[in-house]
């Protein structure tokens, strides 16, 4: 029933867009990877430094020592949705690494029942199939350090490619930046993602589209633009580590999360959004991790018309072990957002292991 429901939904939300400049669009690629960094709310873009960092900043593959390989699964909306990450990432020389991501979001077996009723009026349930909703982001990722001593730089170079069934798909291309600097112990990141916008361009089928078009009565009645752009974002990190009689660690990150948007962030103004978050990992001999964090504090709207600050306080648990790391995160806990509880898994495994 509620895939089922997802039809009319998915199809009419996602293809009526205008070609223009959207606050939210390609959304899919803002939710994160690694349960490292989840269990943090993802207050990661200045302290990262591993495979990871390809979707982060970056910038942090210049720390990798030797060839990484992530995964990670995670369910979302009452697992609906699936969501699954794949990495790879390597050391080119002394001075510079490259990596590779792939992240899917989709929903499967949805039922498609434009076709329900035959054309003498008759319900015929033989007549239902099935299709996939599904996001694709392809990453290739290069970082470099900077001649001035502390500095290090990335580029993403990102293929975004969306299907929704056989009624809709779309192709897309963009770029991210990222900075990192370290002195005393300090850490700073700075990540600019879809720097040069990113551009989606839709390939409709106009006939399947004549099936949904009246799915919500009085609306989506004309045929969407093609072409839809995502708007840069910009993350701003600091980070800290404490070594405590060598084998306890503390890690102290936070982030500011920015869309030149007004939106419901925390501060809101015309020209930008900012959303902050906090994150903290305590580590026992770099074997066991506990982490926790708190984020994307959101301005809500009551039913009496007053508002209340909304926000996401994650945890997670890792352990690692001869160049195997497992993490896991539980976010959305209470009733701040959505009250749907996500379990998230990910392996990090150093390739290095396998040569020693």
């Amino acid at each position: 029933m509620k895939k089922s429901f997802l039809l009319a939904t998915v199809l009419v939300s996602t293809l009526n867009y205008s070609q223009a400049v959207r606050k939210y669009s390609n959304e899919f690629m803002n939710i994160g990877v690694d349960a490292a960094a989840l269990g943090m709310s993802n207050t990661v873009v200045a302290a990262t430094g591993d495979v990871n960092s390809g979707y982060w900043n970056p910038a942090g593959l210049i720390h990798l020592e030797d060839h990484q390989v992530s995964v990670m699964h995670a369910n979302y909306f009452a697992n609906i949705a699936q969501y699954d990450y794949l990495a790879y990432a390597s050391p080119i020389d002394d001075r510079s690494a490259w990596g590779i991501s792939l992240i899917r979001f989709g929903v499967d077996d949805i039922l498609n029942t434009t076709e329900l009723i035959d054309s003498q009026g008759n319900i015929d349930y033989n007549r239902i199939s099935l299709f996939s909703t599904a996001d694709y982001g392809f990453t290739f990722s290069y970082a470099r350090k900077l001649p001035v001593r502390g500095f290090q730089y990335g580029v993403n170079a990102k293929v975004i490619r969306r299907i929704i069934g056989k009624f809709a798909n779309s192709w897309g291309f963009g770029f991210d930046v990222g900075l990192q600097f370290e002195k005393n112990n300090w850490q700073f990141g700075l990540m600019l993602r879809d720097i040069t916008t990113t551009y989606n361009v839709w390939n409709i089928d106009e006939e399947e589209y004549k099936k949904i078009a009246n799915a919500i009565p009085g609306e989506n009645q004309e045929l969407p633009e093609s072409t839809e752009i995502t708007a840069p974002k910009a993350q701003l990190g600091i980070a800290k580590k404490i070594i405590i009689r060598y084998d306890y660690s503390i890690l102290a990150a936070a982030n500011m999360n920015m869309r030149f948007a007004k939106t419901n962030d925390l501060i809101s103004t015309d020209f930008v959004s900012i959303d902050p978050a906090m994150g903290l990992e305590f580590g026992y001999t770099d074997l066991v991790f506990v982490r926790a964090g708190v984020g994307n504090f959101q301005n809500v709207q009551q039913l009496d018309n007053s508002e209340k600050v909304g926000f996401q306080p994650n945890i997670g648990l890792g352990f690692k072990y001869k160049g195997i790391q497992i993490d896991y995160a539980l976010t959305d806990l209470g009733d701040q957002s959505t009250a749907l509880y996500s379990n998230i898994f990910s392996v990090k495994v150093d390739l290095g292991m396998f040569r020693n």
